[in-house]
């Protein structure tokens, strides 16, 4: 079947029917905000919805993808167990006035016998990039796939996958797609845990112990305000992994510390330096930024 319609939300199964759908929009003189996302949508995900609601307008279209895109998991990562909750997810984007979710199958977007893929070469080296050595190959493919389906004119993308944004922003300028990228702030829970589909496989220990992120973002940020001059990054980096150590379940992946716009690594950190850093808690990775 081509596509569903639930009320006043169309879902798109095949490439062909998101095509002709955003080729009507654009000829209809109406602006198009794409929502990328894999599903499991959470409060995070639907502050994305509402501001592409917002630049949308009310004669725009708001498209959310929904895709578990198999390109962007590793070996032995977890793109089978990935949470897929497909009817809860429609009935988040009904409710908040998203047009259409695009949910392709595997073979829609790779077909059997596709070989090309979309490689950003300098900002993706680093961080993610180094612990997750496919990961934005992926990423960037299916994006590129995205923006040439649908070819909108802007694209909300979350601010809690800092390095992504970067990289997608570099390729979007780099292959000179007509796109703005627009950058949404990260949503938290109460405690300060970054929102994330992955939070869902946290057991109760683990999930008490995941604050351990945020906690280290804002020791950082507390070190910076009250130093008298700018810190030595690796002075700095060692005082964080001795807090991820004190709690006994959370194993440290990196931190690090870098220019917000280029990404480039510092040596020194002060007021305007931008701070990420990857966490294992149990088998579950999570990732947290933050400008200190």
């Amino acid at each position: 079947m081509l596509f569903l319609i639930e009320r006043n939300l169309k879902i798109i199964r095949t490439t062909r029917a998101i095509w002709r759908e955003a080729s009507a929009a654009r000829a209809s003189d109406r602006m198009i905000v794409l929502v990328p996302t894999m599903g499991c949508l959470h409060e995070g995900h639907l502050s994305l919805i509402r501001r592409a609601r917002k630049l949308a307008g009310a004669r725009g279209k708001v498209i959310v993808t929904v895709f578990v895109n198999k390109t962007q998991f590793g070996p032995g990562e977890d793109f089978r167990n990935y949470p897929r909750t497909f009817k809860r997810d429609m009935a988040l984007c009904l409710e908040l006035g998203a047009d259409i979710v695009f949910a392709p199958s595997d073979e829609a977007i790779y077909t059997a016998d596709h070989s090309t893929f979309v490689v950003e070469s300098r900002l993706a080296k680093r961080m993610e990039g180094t612990s997750r050595l496919t990961h934005f190959r992926g990423v960037t493919t299916v994006t590129a796939k995205l923006f040439n389906l649908v070819q909108p004119d802007a694209a909300v993308f979350g601010a809690k996958d800092w390095q992504q944004a970067a990289v997608i922003r570099q390729m979007t300028g780099d292959l000179n797609f007509p796109v703005r990228i627009v950058l949404a702030p990260t949503v938290r829970e109460s405690d300060g845990l970054a929102m994330s589909s992955r939070n869902n496989y946290l057991c109760a220990a683990e999930r008490e112990q995941a604050t351990v992120l945020h906690a280290a973002i804002r020791a950082a940020r507390a070190a910076v305000k009250n130093a008298p001059a700018p810190l030595p990054a690796g002075m700095l980096r060692r005082k964080l992994a001795r807090l991820v150590d004190k709690h006994r379940l959370a194993k440290l992946d990196y931190i690090e510390f870098f220019d917000p716009t280029t990404l480039e690594p510092v040596k020194r950190v002060s007021r305007g330096t931008h701070m990420a850093l990857a966490v294992f808690l149990g088998k579950t990775r999570l990732i947290d930024n933050g400008r200190l």
